[in-house]
């Protein structure tokens, strides 16, 4: 894992577009990741209805029942509101505040040259995106990530170039606007307030590291500093850029956490995707996932009982791979290649799995669908939560950029 630089180095920032209920790709490719996530950082998990919009701006009234149906499956996969601040992005209103300063110091041509920016007008040929919005959302992405001065952003490997985006604004941020009238003496006045001991240790090693070279010194120093309950936030960002020899570091540069990509494979052996028509969702029916898994394709090779199949050619063993233990995948390989089991034996483990692991989501979720207000609650109250944050980063937004009076 990386090292991190900021005062935050244990915050993770993630969020998803609301498309309704989630599905068992979702569980096995995020949210299983976000459940252990919560546990080990200061997480922000927020719903990105703002990015919904950037591609559904034309079917919005779709958008707020989505958001509903999403959090619950969350709260029901075990993200907790005790672990994790858990928001909808609109109701933390700094992001767009963050988003539109961000734009003033953002070069067109960092945003035309994301990946992801014309591969998705390929995809959604259907849609007119050729707006302002859809242009800008890789760099509301950034806001998201900055505004929580968050430094660890999981992602695949598809989305890294999301996260460099980030870091190279975050850096164009810092080098324009971190020279702030005095920084030196601000700086050496910050150190005084860690005590005598501390402060001369840290330009020790603060002048190890930039007469000499020494990267050891310089971790040092960021440990040091992280220590240090006794010095505002701001002083320690100042502290950090005075380390480097730079100026205040105003927005740290977030780091890619890169997460393994899904190996949910759909029904049909593709992806699981909503668009396929491939899915089983997290609060399916016990019923319809009997018949969805015993209606799964297989080997098309093996026509009779008595024909023997390969493994490697049907949908239903990369289920296997995901749910059965050694024993069991040895005994599918085995009867499968052997005609000695049929395809619908094959399916049995598979279906008391899913059911196992789908049985307590659905028990769980229904506590939410019973009472909606607990979902309001922990929104507002995650909202709440997270703007604390986000003003804190907005003060000193404004104050760097000469627009706090």
């Amino acid at each position: 894992m990386n090292k991190l630089t900021s005062a935050t180095n244990s915050r993770v920032l993630s969020g998803m577009r609301p498309t309704g209920q989630l599905h068992l790709g979702h569980y096995h490719g995020v949210l299983k990741n976000w459940l252990a996530l919560q546990h080990e950082y200061e997480c922000f998990f927020f719903v990105a209805d703002w990015h919904a919009l950037t591609t559904e701006y034309d079917n919005s009234g779709v958008i707020q029942d989505s958001i509903n149906d999403m959090v619950v499956d969350w709260l029901a996969a075990g993200v907790s509101p005790r672990s994790a601040k858990i928001f909808v992005q609109s109701q933390v209103p700094e992001h767009a505040e963050l988003h539109l300063l961000l734009s003033m110091i953002t070069p067109l041509g960092w945003l035309e040259r994301v990946p992801t920016y014309k591969d998705q007008q390929e995809k959604l040929k259907e849609k007119d995106l050729a707006t302002y919005g859809f242009l800008g959302y890789p760099l509301l992405q950034s806001a998201d990530i900055l505004i929580y001065r968050a430094t660890q952003v999981p992602v695949g490997e598809d989305q890294v170039a999301h996260v460099e985006l980030t870091r190279e604004i975050a850096r164009r941020f810092n080098h324009i606007y971190g020279r702030e009238p005095g920084f030196e003496e601000s700086a050496e006045a910050a150190a005084k307030k860690m005590g005598k001991k501390n402060a001369k240790l840290y330009h020790n090693l603060r002048r190890s590291f930039q007469e000499q070279g020494d990267h050891e010194a310089l971790e040092t120093a960021k440990a040091l500093l992280e220590s240090q309950g006794n010095i505002t936030l701001g002083d320690r960002e100042r502290l950090f850029g005075y380390l480097e020899g730079g100026g205040k570091i105003i927005l740290p540069e977030p780091q890619p956490l890169l997460t393994p990509a899904s190996k949910m494979p759909g029904l049909d052996g593709q992806k699981m995707s909503k668009s396929y028509g491939n899915t089983i969702s997290l609060r399916e029916s016990p019923e319809a996932i009997d018949e969805k898994l015993r209606k799964m394709p297989t080997d098309t090779n093996r026509v009779r009982l008595t024909d023997p199949g390969d493994p490697a050619r049907c949908p239903v063993w990369q289920l296997h791979k995901i749910y059965s233990d050694e024993s069991v995948q040895n005994w599918v390989k085995e009867g499968c290649t052997s005609a000695g089991i049929g395809c619908l034996d094959c399916k049995a483990p598979i279906i008391e799995a899913v059911q196992k692991e789908l049985a307590p989501l659905r028990e769980r979720a229904q506590e939410f669908i019973d009472d909606p207000s607990i979902v309001k609650s922990i929104l507002k109250e995650g909202a709440e939560e997270a703007r604390t944050v986000a003003r804190e980063t907005m003060t000193e937004v404004r104050q760097a950029m000469g627009l706090k009076f």
